[in-house]
């Protein structure tokens, strides 16, 4: 499996990338595509936490762990990881789209400009390219809920290739916006 590391304000032993190498090597055989995987190392709050992101096919599989150890977070981490796959084992075999989307990682970071009033303008901080594949509306809350964030954009194939965008309610519902055209 191929895995990028990277930190954010911290620095880290060898030995815990290997260990983190090693934990997550172990997942890559539940995979049916060639799996990549990438860590970023960072404290929070006192705590060292682990964001794994794993990207098999068009799936992404996204935990974030926080513990007072960073070896414990890492086999946190994989755990999370391992415990989505069994928990959605059925699903994701049976209704994910081998080209639903294609993760891309080309970002752009923009230097705040200010405006005529010498405020600070709209900052755009990042900036994500994805080529969006058609799938069913179910397919996308599992993917939004995999990859753990409270919306979705996707091609509603149920709807003629639609954009649309699930998202996650306060009463623990989920929503759908569909473009009119």
């Amino acid at each position: 499996m191929k895995i990028q590391f990277s930190n954010k304000n911290i620095t880290i032993p060898d030995r815990v990338y290997s260990h983190a190498e090693q934990r997550i090597n172990e997942l890559e055989n539940l995979f049916r595509a060639e799996p990549e995987a990438a860590v970023v190392f960072s404290m929070e709050g006192g705590k060292f936490a682990v964001e794994l992101t794993i990207f098999s096919g068009s799936t992404i599989f996204r935990v974030v762990e926080k513990t007072s150890d960073m070896l414990v977070s890492i086999d946190a981490a994989v755990s999370s990881v391992r415990r989505q796959l069994r928990t959605n084992r059925s699903r994701l075999s049976a209704n994910i789209n081998s080209d639903a989307f294609e993760k891309d990682t080309d970002e752009l970071l923009f230097v705040p400009e200010t405006d005529r009033f010498d405020e600070p303008a709209y900052q755009v901080v990042r900036s994500k390219h994805f080529e969006f594949g058609p799938m069913t509306v179910q397919e996308a809350i599992l993917q939004m809920n995999l990859i753990g964030h409270s919306f979705f954009a996707f091609r509603n194939e149920e709807r003629d290739g639609a954009f649309s965008v699930v998202y996650r309610r306060n009463d623990g519902g989920y929503g759908i916006l569909v473009d009119k055209a």
